[in-house]
């Protein structure tokens, strides 16, 4: 689809050539499944075992600290759930999270408040931002985790992810930090961070999709989540996914190494975007005045119902997202959009772009062009959601 632009890359992206090139034979004449003891299956052991060293370095911690899931939404519940029963059996029951985390976060504590623990929720700021000072109140002698994002999903607003690490350090408390939005954007180093827990998905930096990890710092590594094998040092049951866990190392890699060059250049197509849509009359920035991740760009427009509004210009050849796509089928805003205080009609005409590798400068005078008649046509009804 030569006429067709991607500015959905918070949801997904592109696997990189690279990545795929890498994966190539894993998935054909090197299939060995890497639990056993033959030499192909040696081979697939070792192949994971560098990928493991590749996250590690990038993290800043051991190998042995880096485990594979299937999925980010995988290694939260296992990451919130397993550390939290665990730290129940020594009387700790409060958690502490935030109301613009991602669902796999907040539906995971929403099962453990059901299951008679105490929840904090710490409210975001009309920018899409968490106090740390408020976490840091918030803190109980009695408190097992705190669950904090790095970076958010919708607005792209950077959280003080560090600062909130070195509170929890200094009160004897877990962390866990959500990176997925972060991961290959920001630098991430665990120990500097105090970070105990931290979760990434492949498909976020154009890796494969069906690989997540988890950084469990060495001591805090929460109990089995899938049970059935020895895999992944015991800790999580099923067979490898070779390929996928090769293809991933390599697309973070790669990611980190363009990393400061692509912050730059994004960061200049996200403003001229953002510069040019502002033109359009009843217009907003969601999370303008803070820090944010360079390609993401949240926006709400009046008299327009986001679900329309990507519908339009998906028939225009461009992909992107309302405020409500991490609540596939909801008619309702977005949780995030609701949290930070917009209106509920201004909620539901939120408008997420976010550009990545593969974009162009070009593609973002398309973007302007095609948002600002979409606009118009929404709100003069010439185009409808379906």
């Amino acid at each position: 689809m030569t006429d067709f632009i991607y500015a959905d890359n918070a949801a997904t992206t592109r696997l990189s050539d690279k990545a795929l090139q890498g994966m190539m034979p894993w998935l054909t004449e090197q299939y060995g499944n890497a639990s056993a003891l033959y030499r192909c299956a040696r081979e697939a052991r070792h192949a994971v075992d560098q990928a493991r060293a590749a996250f590690a370095k990038g993290l800043n911690c051991s190998r042995q600290e880096i485990y594979f899931t299937s999925c980010a939404s995988e290694s939260n519940n296992w990451a919130i759930k397993s550390t939290c029963h665990a730290l129940a059996l020594k009387g700790k029951k409060h958690i502490i999270t935030d109301n613009i985390e991602h669902h796999s976060v907040l539906r995971s504590v929403e099962t453990l408040k059901a299951e008679g623990f105490e929840v904090t929720v710490i409210p975001a700021n009309a920018d899409g931002v968490i106090s740390a000072a408020d976490v840091a109140a918030a803190i109980r002698p009695d408190t097992a985790l705190v669950s904090i994002m790095a970076v958010n999903n919708e607005l792209g607003t950077v959280q003080p992810f560090a600062e909130i690490g070195k509170i929890c350090h200094e009160a004897g408390v877990l962390y866990h930090c959500d990176a997925v939005q972060a991961a290959a954007i920001l630098p991430l180093d665990v120990k500097e961070c105090c970070i105990d827990l931290l979760t990434m998905s492949a498909h976020k930096f154009h890796g494969p999709k069906g690989i997540g990890v988890l950084y469990a710092r060495r001591g805090c590594v929460p109990p089995a989540y899938i049970e059935g094998g020895e895999q992944e040092k015991g800790y999580r049951a099923g067979t490898e996914n070779v390929a996928g866990i090769v293809g991933a190392a390599i697309a973070f890699e790669e990611a980190c190494g363009w990393r400061t060059e692509e912050a730059v250049r994004l960061a200049a197509i996200r403003d001229r975007v953002q510069a040019d849509l502002l033109k359009i009359p009843g217009s907003q920035v969601n999370g303008a005045n803070v820090a944010r991740i360079p390609g993401t760009l949240s926006m709400s427009f009046e008299g327009v119902d986001g679900q329309s509004l990507v519908f339009a210009l998906d028939t225009m050849g461009i992909a992107a997202s309302s405020g409500s796509a991490c609540a596939a089928g909801s008619i309702d805003p977005s949780h995030v959009m609701l949290a930070i205080g917009l209106p509920y009609e201004l909620a539901h005409g939120s408008l997420r772009l976010s550009f990545g590798r593969y974009n162009t400068e070009e593609e973002a005078d398309r973007v302007i062009e095609c948002v600002t008649r979409a606009v118009r046509d929404v709100r003069s009804g010439i185009c409808c959601s379906v």
